[in-house]
């Protein structure tokens, strides 16, 4: 089970994902996430803390919120990973695209 949230924080966007971020749940997050994509030079936080798993279907999400927020002049910053998930994004080459606080 995934759950999106989304909220204005400190004048960022932040995306709080909380569950499994698998193949089946992408298809439902990428419409919850597409506020994200109407960022306006706002940063976005992605929030994952409660992140439980991501697949590459997963992944691809992160991509196309970063693809369409850096043109706006946004950033994309990822927070509260474990080590299990930020392995996964070591393993794709993903740690170079995004700022992790």
């Amino acid at each position: 089970m995934m759950k999106t949230t989304i909220l204005e924080q400190d004048g960022n966007i932040v995306a709080v994902l909380e569950g499994r971020l698998d193949t089946a749940a992408a298809a439902v997050t990428e419409k919850e996430l597409l506020p994200l994509y109407d960022c306006d030079g706002k940063n976005i936080v992605f929030d994952c803390s409660k992140l439980e798993f991501i697949s590459s279907s997963g992944l691809r999400l992160f991509l196309g919120v970063l693809k369409a927020a850096k043109p706006k002049g946004s950033k994309v910053c990822i927070t509260g990973m474990s080590n299990e998930l930020k392995d996964v994004f070591t393993i794709t080459g993903f740690t170079s695209l995004f700022e992790f606080k």
